[in-house]
């Protein structure tokens, strides 16, 4: 971070912090490195909270507020989530001071670089050290609330089991913990992942979904499960992903497959219960970003994404691909006579070269998957 001109606020400071990528790693990394149990979660994770944190003490700071007036329901809600992942409130503490830590040097030394006084260095750093005083309360307070009502229902030993076979697989877990809680060592089992973990459709969905045994949770804040049948459709309104039943060795591959296909749902705003199978190809070519912007400028350079009449030729194609290359059931989908998407189809091909066939003829597999991707990512992408 480097710093010109007139010497910045001790606020600007932080909230130029707040937004640095690498001075967030730096705490992120302080974290995770001084508590093994912080290690466990994924550092995107991590990098979240620490920038929830900062810069919700950046807002407290501005409005000169009293931390003991302040709503900690964010830090609550963090440290209710570490306990039901089975983090100790002992090691979540060392990850929030190690952190704490760890930005209060970066402070020191950027306010220092920019020509920030040492009093108002000071001045400042003891406001936030009032303020994450209360902030490590309240992730205490939550956490110990939400321990105690785990430790009545036994969701916490549940929690630590199903985020431990997702995250790391069953190496180390014994047959007789894994029969506490309906699992066998030999079993196949669907892995499930689903969003909105706090809200009313996925309490609604966990009742639902318990009746079939197996392990329900949250895991990395979300709702997760293995189960040993492929629940029925889903009636709340919720996006939930699961995998085919595999062996429970193969449970953090289907739970990283689960999370890959979540986000490819979620761009495309699906709802309901869908399977991982069903959104393979999407989920696939989801993960090669550089090779589709390669294929759309060499398929569909010719294409300006400010032309409405060039976006409407590749939506056409895109249903026309879609619907298995049928005039009639395309032209159905878009509510337009079918001599209009042949019209549109010939003159995308004029206008790019493609998709390459005849009047009436058919692309070949992967012509259909270079041209489909080509497609939906210039569309998406403009």
């Amino acid at each position: 971070m480097t710093w010109t001109g007139k010497v910045p606020t001790f606020g600007a400071l932080l909230r130029d912090l707040a937004s640095d990528a690498v001075a967030v790693d730096e705490v992120a990394r302080a974290a995770r490195a001084t508590s093994p149990e912080v290690a466990r979660l994924p550092a995107g994770e991590v990098r979240r909270q620490v920038v929830l944190l900062v810069t919700s003490g950046l807002g407290a700071l501005e409005r000169h507020e009293d931390p003991a007036g302040r709503d900690f329901t964010e830090a609550r809600r963090l440290g209710a989530g570490r306990a039901a992942q089975g983090i100790s409130v002992a090691g979540l503490l060392r990850g929030v001071q190690a952190g704490r830590d760890r930005a209060v040097e970066l402070v020191v030394r950027h306010g220092r670089a920019a020509g920030i006084a040492d009093e108002v260095l000071l001045e400042g750093l003891l406001t936030i050290g009032r303020y994450a005083a209360a902030v490590e309360w309240a992730v205490v307070d939550g956490h110990r609330a939400a321990e105690r009502e785990l430790v009545g229902t036994g969701a916490a030993a549940r929690a630590r089991l199903l985020g431990r076979l997702l995250l790391d697989g069953p190496a180390g877990t014994s047959s007789a913990e894994l029969a506490r809680f309906g699992l066998r060592p030999d079993g196949r089992y669907h892995c499930l992942v689903a969003t909105q973990p706090d809200s009313a459709p996925s309490h609604t969905l966990h009742r639902q979904l318990i009746r079939h045994g197996g392990l329900l949770g949250t895991v990395e804040d979300r709702l997760a499960g293995l189960l040993p049948r492929l629940p029925g459709a889903a009636t709340v309104d919720l996006l939930v992903l699961v995998a085919p039943a595999q062996p429970l060795q193969r449970a953090p591959a289907m739970y990283a497959l689960c999370l890959a296909a979540l986000r490819t749902a979620t761009h495309r705003r699906l709802r309901g219960l869908r399977r991982l199978t069903d959104l393979a190809g999407e989920t696939a070519l989801a993960a090669q970003p550089a090779l589709a912007e390669l294929l759309r400028g060499t398929l569909l350079g010719a294409l300006d994404p400010t032309d409405e009449f060039h976006r409407e030729l590749a939506c056409t194609a895109l249903a026309w691909l879609d619907h298995g290359q049928r005039l009639d059931q395309t032209a159905a989908a878009l509510h337009v006579h079918p001599n209009t998407v042949r019209y549109r189809l010939r003159r995308l091909r004029e206008v790019t070269g493609g998709p390459p066939v005849e009047e009436g003829g058919r692309c070949t597999v992967p012509e259909t998957v270079h041209w489909w991707w080509a497609l939906r990512s210039w569309l998406d992408g403009h």
